[in-house]
């Protein structure tokens, strides 16, 4: 899940609904070490639903992100991810890896619900040194026209893409760095975004399933706007805020639910397709991971341990790397964009 190369620091750049993050971190020492640090708010309505809608804007905030982090490198580390990506963990006959190039398009046509001409397809070998009939392979696939429309946004900040990882992938990078005892069994990494939660199950740390749930911190502030009758910023602050008012009891058990039932169907999916084991914690990041009271309704909801994920626990940062942020406020928001650039690239 990594690409090994000479390059020394790697700029990881997530482009949400709400606002564009940037990290960039430097590899040239024994363990990664967090450089550089930022985020832009991004207009309303620029990306609806993944889509761009003002490519103008978009890459106008992407630039004032990577100039925030002082970032002079045109090469970025990007991901994509969405219903347009298929992650399965399959298992075929073991054969050598070039062997197994060979074989994917087959294998894959029978697992993804694309039409072939139009994917990009990549696989990893899980257990290449294991012995036995058969091997646990990796099988990813994305939608060609999902790349070349992040590449687009890119060439219009004037960038290129050094890689085009997977949000799940990336997320997993930040997580194993930060949370490695958090790693075996089966767990859920839950990335509660601008427009989209990502569910992610990882199963002894490798990512064999994604879900995208559309709840996302904007309709929490919605619902408070509508329902609770408050301005855009009163709602804001109060989802961005530490106390668990009665306006947020309020919208909690709604679009709390409906995140409770997203995990509770990727979980029932996964358990019909394969001999799983049960859920035994879920961890949570993004803006709306800091939603006051979420993570306690989602635990008593599933009956399972819920932690806050944070992509700071255990990496190196270096002195002023986040100078002007908060790092209780800016941490949930940087698992993507450091998972990222926790990528070498050559």
């Amino acid at each position: 899940m990594a690409l090994f190369g000479r390059k020394k620091t790697t700029v990881g750049l997530d482009i949400g609904s709400g606002l564009v993050k940037v990290a960039v971190i430097d590899h040239s020492k024994k363990e990664p070490e967090l450089v550089k640090a930022a985020v832009a708010p991004l207009l309303a309505d620029a990306i609806v639903e993944g889509e761009v809608m003002d490519p103008g804007i978009v890459a106008e905030a992407v630039q004032s992100a990577l100039a925030a982090a002082g970032v002079k490198s045109k090469q970025v580390v990007t991901a994509v991810g969405g219903r347009d990506v298929i992650i399965k963990k399959i298992q075929i006959e073991r054969v050598k890896e070039q062997q197994a190039r060979e074989l994917m398009r087959w294998e894959a046509e029978q697992h993804v619900p694309f039409d072939m001409e139009s994917v990009e397809l990549d696989f990893q070998i899980l257990d290449p040194d294991a012995e036995g009939l058969e091997m646990s392979v990796l099988l990813v696939a994305a939608k060609r026209e999902l790349i070349e429309s992040k590449v687009r946004v890119l060439a219009d900040a004037g960038l290129q893409p050094a890689a085009v990882d997977v949000d799940a992938f990336a997320l997993h990078n930040a997580f194993e760095i930060n949370h490695p005892d958090a790693l075996g069994g089966l767990v859920t990494l839950v990335n509660i975004g601008h427009e989209v939660t990502n569910v992610n199950i990882l199963d002894e740390g490798v990512p064999i399933l994604t879900r995208d749930i559309t709840v996302g911190t904007r309709r929490f502030r919605e619902d408070l706007q509508r329902e609770r009758g408050l301005s855009p910023e009163d709602a804001q602050a109060l989802l961005q805020g530490y106390d668990r008012s009665p306006h947020i009891e309020a919208v909690l058990a709604g679009r709390g639910e409906e995140i409770a039932v997203g995990i509770e169907r990727a979980v029932a999916f996964l358990a019909s397709n394969s001999r799983t084991g049960q859920i035994r914690a879920v961890y949570t990041c993004g803006g709306g991971s800091r939603i006051p009271g979420l993570s306690e309704f989602l635990a008593n909801r599933l009956h399972l341990r819920v932690e806050q994920a944070n992509p700071l626990a255990n990496l190196k940062v270096r002195d002023g790397a986040l100078e002007s942020l908060v790092t209780d406020e800016i941490a949930p928001l940087l698992m993507l964009p450091i998972g990222l650039a926790l990528r070498k690239v050559a």
